[in-house]
């Protein structure tokens, strides 16, 4: 379990920390010809090198490595603009699948220097609740997405993404710790301060856009806490 949860790490940080809008986007427009897909490979591999720190274990980097390769390339070769949110889940569930795999395959292995399980599984789950889900949430209500009047400049750049890594680390660290009152009270102060901007826009679209980002994100902390907590016990 430890090695799994190494290797699910390295994935998060690799793919969802590591790796900026821009550099995605030149992915997209140069696909194979990228160098930004080979600094991403690259990344992969050494991450994977380091949270296992096991010299028997070389090729399981450069397995997690290459099938990585195979699936980014497919997808950036086989997306469309209409396919682009399908192709997203099915890149990270082929890649969910690998690392599933080459952990069956080296599971007999312990690393001589190892976190303890319940802190690696704290961590993992923390850092799924930071830039992974803000990007899975995006990505899933992305069809939604709708054209207020409001204007860009009259809010912060991507601070709706950083308030929503905050409230699900909140909600997460609550849950850990037992204070099931805290998430009550983080929601409802969620909801005053979001009611004033609401009132403002007038748009139904817009209110039931950012409903919907607001359940799905403290949905997945509640969730993810209570796998997590649920393992510790």
């Amino acid at each position: 379990m430890v090695i799994l949860l190494k290797l699910l790490l390295a994935h998060l940080i690799g793919d969802f920390i590591l790796q900026t809008d821009r550099g995605v986007k030149e992915k997209e427009e140069k696909k194979l010809a990228s160098g930004k897909l080979y600094l991403h490979i690259l990344i992969h591999i050494l991450l994977v090198f380091l949270f296992l720190w096991d010299s028997r274990l070389w090729y399981a980097a450069l397995i997690i490595g290459g099938t990585h390769f195979i699936i980014d390339a497919a997808k950036l070769l086989l997306q469309t603009p209409k396919t682009k949110r399908l192709f997203f889940y099915i890149d990270q569930l082929l890649h969910l699948l690998v690392i599933v795999a080459v952990w069956c395959l080296i599971q007999g292995y312990i690393p001589a220097f190892s976190l303890s399980e319940k802190q690696l599984l704290l961590l993992t789950g923390g850092l799924f609740l930071t830039f992974p889900t803000s990007i899975i949430i995006k990505t899933t209500i992305s069809v939604y997405t709708p054209k207020t009047d409001l204007e860009k400049d009259d809010s912060l750049e991507n601070a709706g993404r950083y308030i929503g890594i905050l409230e699900r680390l909140l909600v997460f660290i609550f849950i850990a710790t037992g204070h099931w009152e805290g998430v009550g009270f983080l929601i409802a102060a969620k909801s005053i301060f979001r009611f004033s901007d609401l009132t403002q826009a007038k748009d139904r679209k817009l209110t039931e856009y950012i409903l919907i980002g607001t359940l799905l994100s403290f949905g997945t902390a509640i969730v993810v806490a209570i796998v997590c907590t649920s393992f510790l016990l």
